[in-house]
């Protein structure tokens, strides 16, 4: 049964054929559920590897990233509670230590210098159910060093509805909302409804919420806090921006429908409309063979995911400037007279392949199923990752006259 995306009113205790009705809209299927709402019964959903941490007493920044590079680190603290990282925080801050807040290390880019400072990784696992109904839908609070493909693997699990097309994406629950994540039609910033924060300007803890953080494509009130003084009364912060994540509210209907499909390559692959809500298990096993199809799920036998993901954004231009581009590249109307247009088309008609290298012994190159990732072939250095992205930059602007800009932090 396909569950209204409106809030029920008054709940009706009754029964028929095993479903629960609601006054004046229909609900989702509940025939199988605990006394909290949550359904039951069905198989569990597995999550994917979120990263390559396998060496927790390790202070080399290479075994913290999914890349694979990076020098030591001169302190690394694994906290284990929110009191323990603010702690941290306030006294590296205090005496003014580099601080990097790690989450997943799927979207940074190391140096091969010494970072000389402190590395703070979220080791918590926890979510917290605040309120869930059949009508009402669900609220969770999740730690910040939640895995991400765990929550998205426990939300498809128990039909909370929004999660399934942002399956297999590595990285932690903190860093979501950061880099606003976003693949095939959703981003979090549907599901996000605050968080709460460690704000090193006030040194106090606090709740954002969803419109406090101006969230966009690829981008958030936290991430350009790193460059743009005018956030901090003219402070910038390296590395990590003003305000640490701690926990994440997350808010979204009970449904074992998908969210309705608003993206072409996925509605493809699932054989319906753009629009067309689908089950969710459905969404996230479609999402999850296309992310591997271009070696988008961390797999340690294949050597193309050892990267940062999709490493530059898709260029958003103004009208005019789109019209002077190729009439075959693709362009997506964002708004406002504004037009995105496609990465990996501009690098793939600027001269770079898939598997392009600097040269033909070079250990970094971009991957050989999709040119928006550059890769370690092993033994790669952080010199060689930031050429390679250096090269294609200066090639699609020499080609196109469009900027490039990374999608992962660089490490100062």
């Amino acid at each position: 049964m396909e569950a209204s995306l409106d809030s029920c009113t008054d709940r009706i205790d009754s029964r028929v054929g095993g479903v629960d009705s609601c006054a004046g809209d229909s609900c989702v299927d509940r025939a199988d559920s605990r006394a909290d709402g949550v359904p039951t019964g069905k198989q569990p959903v597995s999550a994917r590897p979120s990263h390559r941490q396998y060496h927790p007493d390790s202070h080399r920044l290479a075994d913290w990233t999914t890349l694979g590079v990076g020098a030591d680190a001169e302190t690394v603290v694994c906290a284990r509670s929110e009191e323990e990282i603010i702690e941290t925080v306030t006294e590296a801050d205090r005496v003014g230590k580099p601080l990097l807040m790690l989450g997943g290390g799927s979207n940074i880019v190391p140096s091969d210098q010494p970072f000389e400072g402190v590395v703070v990784r979220d080791m918590r696992e926890e979510l917290e159910v605040l309120h869930n109904s059949g009508c009402g839908g669900v609220e969770v609070r999740v730690s910040a060093g939640h895995a991400w493909d765990t929550l998205v693997a426990r939300a498809v699990q128990e039909d909370w509805m929004g999660f399934e097309a942002l399956s297999g994406i590595p990285g932690t629950v903190g860093a979501a909302p950061v880099q606003n994540i976003g693949a095939y039609g959703q981003e979090v910033a549907s599901l996000v409804s605050s968080l709460w924060v460690y704000d090193r300007l006030t040194r106090s803890r606090r709740q954002l919420f969803v419109a406090d953080l101006q969230m966009g494509y690829r981008t958030s009130v936290l991430k350009r806090s790193l460059h743009d003084a005018r956030i901090s009364q003219g402070k910038t912060w390296r590395n990590t921006g003003r305000w640490i994540v701690l926990s994440v509210d997350f808010h979204t209907p009970h449904a074992s429908l998908s969210a309705p499909i608003g993206y072409a390559q996925l509605a493809n692959a699932l054989g319906c409309e753009l629009g067309q809500r689908v089950d969710n298990r459905q969404v996230r096993a479609a999402v999850l063979a296309l992310r591997e199809s271009k070696s988008m799920v961390l797999d340690d036998a294949n050597q193309n995911t050892y990267s940062a993901g999709s490493f530059f954004t898709n260029p958003i231009v103004d009208a005019e400037r789109a019209s002077q581009i190729d009439p075959q590249a693709p362009r997506f109307p964002v708004g406002d007279g504004q037009v995105k247009l496609s990465a990996a088309w501009l690098i793939a008609h600027s001269g770079f392949d898939k598997g392009y290298r600097l040269n033909p012994q070079a250990p970094a190159s971009l991957s050989t199923d999709h040119v928006l990732a550059i890769t370690n072939r092993g033994g790669a250095r952080a010199q060689d990752i930031r050429a390679l992205a250096s090269a294609v930059q200066q090639g699609v602007r020499a080609q196109w006259g469009i900027e490039l800009v990374p999608e992962p932090v660089y490490l100062q």
